[in-house]
């Protein structure tokens, strides 16, 4: 079985250059927002739509980050092979309201606090995504 899912790093502009926007899942574990892409779909659309049901906050894409492959076992047992496209965007309206049923929390945190909660309890295969979008927001941090 094959699923495809979008999400990515949400970052807002603040006096002190950026916050990103993380999630704790419903395992513990740091992670970016990210859903399952409904029919008719396109990947953009479904990033767009997760985060703002999973955080209420509104966003705008300004490009595509990373695309990660995995593979997970359903409580039925189905092997799941599962591709996500994780996106930077820019939040731009909405206010933190997290959907309980779908996540244990999320909150802006500063690029270092970012960084060091991925590293200590984040899913490895989101290490290239958060570097990526460090590096690309360090570059507009530069302008």
């Amino acid at each position: 079985m094959e699923e495809k899912a979008a999400g990515g790093v949400v970052y807002r502009r603040a006096e002190s250059g950026f916050e990103m926007l993380l999630i704790r899942d419903r395992f513990g574990k740091i992670t970016l927002p990210k859903g399952k892409e409904e029919p008719g779909e396109t990947p953009e659309q479904t990033a767009v739509r997760e985060i703002e049901e999973e955080t209420g906050i509104r966003a705008r894409i300004e490009e595509l980050l990373d695309e990660t492959h995995y593979e997970y076992e359903k409580a039925d047992g189905t092997r799941v092979r599962k591709t996500v496209r994780y996106y930077l965007l820019e939040a731009v309206g909405g206010e933190l309201a997290v959907q309980r049923e779908e996540i244990g929390d999320a909150r802006w945190v500063a690029p270092e606090e970012a960084i060091r909660l991925q590293q200590a309890a984040g899913y490895p295969n989101n290490h290239a995504v958060f570097r990526k979008a460090l590096a690309r927001l360090g570059a507009l941090n530069e302008r």
